[in-house]
């Protein structure tokens, strides 16, 4: 089975909300996710996490730290997910390739359909 590495941005507000985006294309298309993607080759996560940020969100990102790893197996591919708790350091965020955003409560992180890796991440968040 293809393995995929990935990094994912938790990146959280002063108000305790939680950055979800809504992927616009793909098969999963319509799923929502913490924003992030593949690790190029010669990239450590944090600086692929960086790049994904500023690729996808136009904002630059200070990380924190490692929350969790997540491994899910798609029907397609494994995938391996190292997700980083952050925040905005500067920038103000322009969707380019996802289709909507939406800042979430703790409370409100069920009120949107995860993808299935990502609803890992969840659980732990709110516990």
């Amino acid at each position: 089975m293809k393995q995929i590495e990935v990094v994912a941005a938790i990146i959280h507000d002063n108000e305790g909300r939680i950055f979800a985006t809504q992927r616009g294309c793909g098969e999963l298309k319509g799923y929502w996710e913490f924003p992030g993607g593949k690790i190029e080759s010669g990239e450590t996560p944090e600086e692929a996490l960086r790049r994904e940020i500023v690729e996808e969100l136009d904002i630059h990102i200070g990380i924190e730290n490692l929350l969790q790893r997540v491994e899910w197996d798609y029907p397609e591919f494994h995938l391996s997910m190292s997700c980083f708790v952050c925040h905005i350091e500067s920038g103000d965020i322009f969707l380019k390739e996802h289709y909507d955003a939406k800042w979430l409560l703790k409370s409100e992180l069920d009120s949107v359909n995860w993808l299935p890796a990502d609803r890992q991440v969840i659980s732990s968040l709110q516990s």
